[in-house]
């Protein structure tokens, strides 16, 4: 059984194994525009099926660790107000047809649309986010801790893809 010293030890190297939070943001975008591409290229209904749920899952997380960690801070070390608020209508309109793509099914009426649709979203979002004078640009800028902020939300992306995943280890 393990002892508190050594859950300590566990907990201080996954923090100090933790990327920065615009890594791990960046690191998300990636991963999800592939799964996008490999949602495009595929005529298989149930690879389909399979990657929308991937990207749906992963979307949900990402903009929850985002709205409760990453935005916040950003907010309050003084970016935009605009650019805040917009990158916060964009999640509600991706959440919009995030719900519509898990109430369906690959076949359904404008279902492949949907997700292709969401992948614009998203691209566009993404875009706006690590462009040159975007967000993330702001954020480094700011006076912001980003290896705390990373050690935070990957907690609790961690916390969040494991209740996603019906418990099981992601």
């Amino acid at each position: 059984m393990p002892t508190a010293q050594t859950e300590t030890r566990r907990s201080t190297a996954k923090r100090a194994a933790a990327p920065d939070a615009i890594k791990l943001l960046k690191d998300d975008h990636a991963q999800v525009e592939d799964w996008f591409d490999d949602f495009e290229k595929t005529n298989s209904a149930s690879k389909k099926g399979k990657l929308a749920k991937q990207i749906c899952t992963a979307l949900k997380v990402h903009t929850q660790i985002e709205e409760e960690i990453f935005y916040p801070a950003c907010r309050e070390a003084g970016i935009e107000q605009d650019m805040m608020d917009e990158a916060d209508v964009e999640h509600d309109g991706a959440k919009k047809l995030i719900a519509e793509i898990e109430a369906g099914k690959p076949g359904d009426d404008h279902w492949d649309a949907k997700v292709t649709v969401l992948g614009e979203m998203i691209r566009h979002h993404v875009k706006e986010e690590e462009q040159r004078d975007g967000m993330f640009a702001k954020a480094k800028k700011a006076d912001i801790d980003l290896d705390v902020l990373g050690q935070q939300m990957a907690a609790r992306k961690q916390e969040l893809m494991k209740r996603a995943n019906g418990g099981a280890k992601n």
